[in-house]
């Protein structure tokens, strides 16, 4: 299940929904719920929603989006599909697109957010890069860093970073990349907000393993060349976008694959 985009219309009507404040400040919520699907759960997330317009954002078409990327720099990620569903929503019938994600972690582990293992774990004084650094996860974090200075993901707080244990066999990990949903233009409503959005502006961001700037934590990188084995090329625009011109306008599309594209080549001349 990967990059999926289910088009022919799913009744989700049983699911049942709880909502999650954004963590980033922005307006209305995120709405999650779950089931299980031949013994293995599957998460469901919406974009943003308001119990006044319904779902009003395209976050879960920014998972999808990622997905694709990632898949093509041959980055370990968690797999997003988008799908076509009709759902309840406080009494409410809303026919919407929503990400499905299965569950990554393996049986007999648990999962600690990041910030709370570093709380417990860290040295006196220990940045939250180092800290990854001596635990083995240079690799994953200088790829996340990168990743998320191409898609200018706004919200890599330290519980979108997982760290898996499993107790009785002794082995930790850290999870895929996943939540890549407040990234690329999120923040655009409407087709003004898209055209006049500057797509190398260096936004504000939460991050947890650097600071408030995509681009200056970019620094924290010493090979920058060595970060990803898959290129992204001209031409890729057809896989990362294909078929999503039925839930996003053309202005959004064209918008979101010169961000894409023109910052990975920045991020490739650095």
């Amino acid at each position: 299940m990967s990059g999926r985009f289910i088009k022919e219309k799913q009744d989700l009507t049983y699911l049942k929904w709880a909502h999650a404040r954004s963590s980033s400040g922005t307006a209305g919520s995120f709405l999650k719920s779950e089931s299980t699907l031949d013994g293995k759960k599957i998460y469901y997330k919406l974009s943003n929603f308001d119990s006044i317009n319904g779902v009003v954002g395209h976050e879960c078409i920014n998972e999808l989006i990622v997905d694709r990327l990632l898949t093509l720099l041959k980055v370990p990620h968690l797999e997003y599909d988008l799908i076509n569903a009709d759902i309840e929503v406080e009494g409410k019938l809303i026919s919407t697109y929503l990400s499905a994600s299965k569950d990554f972690k393996e049986r007999g582990e648990s999962k600690v957010a990041l910030d709370d293992f570093y709380t417990a774990n860290a040295f006196p004084g220990e940045s939250h890069y180092d800290f990854c650094v001596r635990n083995g996860w240079k690799n994953y974090v200088d790829t996340m860093i990168a990743v998320d200075y191409i898609i200018l993901n706004r919200d890599r707080h330290g519980a979108n970073i997982e760290v898996l244990r499993n107790r009785r066999a002794h082995t930790m990990r850290i999870a895929p990349l996943f939540d890549h949903g407040l990234s690329l233009l999120y923040s655009c409503f409407s087709e003004e907000e898209v055209e006049k959005f500057d797509i190398m502006e260096d936004r504000r961001c939460q991050s947890f393993v650097g600071g408030f700037s995509c681009l200056k934590n970019l620094k924290l990188i010493e090979d920058k060349h060595r970060v990803f084995s898959g290129r992204l090329a001209r031409d890729d625009r057809a896989y990362i976008l294909g078929d999503l011109d039925v839930v996003l306008p053309k202005v959004y599309l064209d918008k979101i694959w010169d961000m894409i594209f023109e910052r990975y080549k920045r991020y490739e001349s650095l």
